[in-house]
């Protein structure tokens, strides 16, 4: 019975770390989309900042995953 528990709880986890990544990078993706229709000549600059916050957000991800099992 507490297996059990402990495998739903782990699960619970890894979902909600996976979804908080996911919202993460959607909210980097829409402000990365709307620096460049502000400053298109700083596209190249936004495109390098909005992969490493991407990169960031889906560390979340991993580590909800990994650290939950």
């Amino acid at each position: 019975m507490h297996t059990v528990i402990a495998e739903i709880t782990g699960n619970i986890q890894g979902a909600f770390g996976c979804l908080a990544a996911a919202i993460g990078v959607g909210l980097v993706g829409a402000k990365a989309v709307e620096g460049v229709a502000r400053n298109p000549g700083a596209s190249v600059k936004i495109l390098v900042q909005s992969i490493l916050g991407m990169a960031l957000a889906e560390a979340v991800a991993f580590y909800a995953l990994f650290m939950g099992k």
